[in-house]
């Protein structure tokens, strides 16, 4: 990428350098020495492949290509993807980075399947009402969408929406979860009651870049432990990394190169089984001497055939080829495509461990945990843990009046989002499956879907309203943040903010409701009870006032629930707290 930095990234953690392989005297790839702030489990095992020629590979774009984060941020110890651990540092301060939304902070163990416990579940049969509602958001050009909305808030009556849920494009990106599937299948295959063998080859398979890669314009993040620097750039032969960082790279960064570069290593472990990782020169002869009909079926029995063993229909989705032109030139392959029926059928499979097995569902799942703020799917969901993967392909030709641009084609104009949304995260009141499948010419379809997420997330809002609060209970607005990443200071904040607000509403103050949110409305009433009280008018929130608040109510009566507006939560069972006592110190 014009402009970038090139810096030769040092691989820790027992990974070698980026661009500069070290070599054993067998000629392998090999670990530099381990620093002593981390010690590998287990030697890494190379994977690498020579070079080849490649060429540029036209218009196929993940949606927002910035570089983004993904997998939990306190995975680093657990998978050794370097890039996770940059964030996390971001995130709690030690070194300079941009801020994460509340609802990207989950830490891995709330990262997790949550329909274990209803593995029979099918899709149900679309609900009329339900998706007239649903396709009313699409407006006049709906005809130029296809969605399938699974709304899982009451899992006891689950309500399932689709609109135009069989109609087949190009999914662009969304294809990789194939090449998730597909890597994960032979992995168990290979060690079908193993998972810690899996664990192993996921962490310890150090994967060089070779010619597959080229040529991909999207850019991964590379982290130096050592200097703590972060470059961003898009991958080139030579770059190093774990089989499990590809995988990343893959789906987080959205990187067409990573894909192709898990591809060759998902073919190579169908084929090889435990032999696999394969020295250097045996990667090479065995994609330049297979005749190509032994590599176009070796491609279909790794990424094909597990779509239909995991119950899929290969007919409404495919990931027919590699995402480079040296791939697509090396590997014979077909058409790709996929359906929003598909798409939600896949995600409905991967939350109930129905995606190979538990194992295998649940780290795909925490694979496609969104932290980035542009690329979380709607900013109305900085709040929601966001599960997402989405995909596109414009093409435009001459016309007067009209100018190009990305995600903005006027031929055609494919963009496809897949997403589970737990909200508030933690807490995880609502709960929803999307599926958008859309190619609206002209208009710019990143922003479509966004507003769409947004309509969305409203629908499904107003379709589960708070229930009435117990006596000490605060809003699931309020109460979410406990168990987030470097969010400590922020919700002793918000706790603090929504006791207030619900005192001052149960002694007749309008707040517009308990949301923890410090706007004009409570800035307004917390200066008129300061009025009221002859305090200084600060208008601003503190402990010393939530105590002046609890010495004016009535034997410390809580508000009322139907004072708390629009903010809510069921009720957990497991909130003690006072709602108008101050929030407890950090923890």
């Amino acid at each position: 990428m014009a402009g970038s930095p090139e810096v030769s990234v040092c691989l820790r953690a027992g990974h070698p350098r980026v661009g500069h392989p070290a070599r054993t005297p067998h000629g392998h790839h090999a670990a530099t020495a381990t620093p002593r702030w981390r010690r590998p489990a287990a030697p890494l095992r190379a994977a690498v492949a020579v070079p080849a020629m490649v060429s540029w590979i036209t218009v196929l774009l993940a949606l927002c290509p910035q570089a983004l984060w993904a997998y939990p941020l306190d995975g680093y110890a657990d998978t050794g993807i370097r890039r996770v651990e940059a964030a996390r540092r971001a995130i709690t301060g030690e070194m300079r980075g941009r801020a994460q939304p509340p609802g990207a902070r989950l830490p891995t163990g709330e990262v997790d399947l949550r329909l274990l416990d209803h593995r029979g579940l099918e899709l149900p049969a679309p609900d009329p009402g339900f998706s007239a509602r649903v396709v009313a958001l699409l407006g006049p050009r709906k005809d130029r969408y296809s969605i399938a909305l699974l709304d899982l808030s009451d899992i006891g009556h689950p309500r399932y929406a689709e609109f135009r849920g069989d109609h087949r494009q190009n999914v662009g990106s969304v294809g990789k979860l194939i090449v998730a599937l597909g890597l994960f299948q032979a992995l168990a295959d290979t060690y079908p009651d193993e998972p810690q063998a899996r664990t192993r080859v996921l962490r310890d398979t150090v994967v060089t870049a070779d010619r597959f890669i080229e040529s991909d314009h999207h850019t991964a993040r590379l982290w130096d432990p050592d200097s703590t620097r972060l470059t961003r750039r898009p991958l080139r032969v030579g770059d190093r990394g774990s089989l499990w960082e590809f995988l990343d790279w893959m789906l987080s960064a959205s990187s067409n190169a990573a894909a192709s570069m898990v591809m060759q290593q998902a073919m190579l472990l169908r084929h090889f089984g435990r032999a696999y990782p394969i020295p250097r020169d045996q990667i090479g002869r065995f994609f330049e001497q297979t005749p190509a009909q032994g590599l176009a079926a070796l491609f279909a029995d790794t990424f094909h055939e597990p779509v239909t063993r995991n119950g899929l229909d290969l007919a409404q989705l495919r990931q027919g080829s590699f995402f480079t032109r040296y791939g697509k030139q090396r590997v014979p392959g077909t058409t790709s495509y996929g359906t929003a029926r598909a798409l939600a059928l896949y995600t409905l499979r991967l939350e109930q461990g129905r995606l190979v097995d538990v194992y295998s569902s649940r780290q795909i799942k925490r694979l496609l945990y969104m932290t980035e703020r542009r690329i979380r799917y709607a900013p109305a969901l900085s709040d929601s843990a966001v599960y997402f993967k989405s995909g596109s392909l414009y093409q435009c030709r001459a016309e007067p009046g009209f100018v190009c641009r990305k995600y903005r084609g006027n031929v055609r104009n494919y963009m496809n989002s897949v997403a589970i949304v737990e909200s508030p995260a933690g807490e995880k009141r609502l709960y929803y499956i999307t599926a958008l499948i859309s190619d609206v010419l002209h208009k710019n379809s990143g922003v479509g879907h966004q507003t769409l997420a947004t309509r969305i997330h409203r629908l499904i809002e107003a379709a589960h309203p708070a229930p009435p609060l117990r006596g000490g209970e605060l809003p699931a607005e309020v109460r979410f943040g406990s168990r987030l990443i470097g969010f400590e200071k922020a919700y002793q904040r918000q706790r603090l903010i929504g006791s207030i607000q619900s005192a001052l509403a149960a002694l007749g103050y309008q707040v517009g409701g308990v949301d923890g949110r410090y706007g004009t409305r409570t800035r307004t009433a917390i200066r008129r009870f300061q009025r009221d009280a002859g305090l200084p008018l600060s208008g601003q929130p503190s402990r010393e006032l939530l105590i002046r608040l609890n010495d004016a109510l009535p034997e410390r009566q809580p508000a009322a629930a139907g004072q708390s507006g629009r903010a809510g939560g069921r009720p957990s069972g497991s909130s003690t707290d006072h709602p108008l006592d101050p929030p407890p110190g950090p923890r």
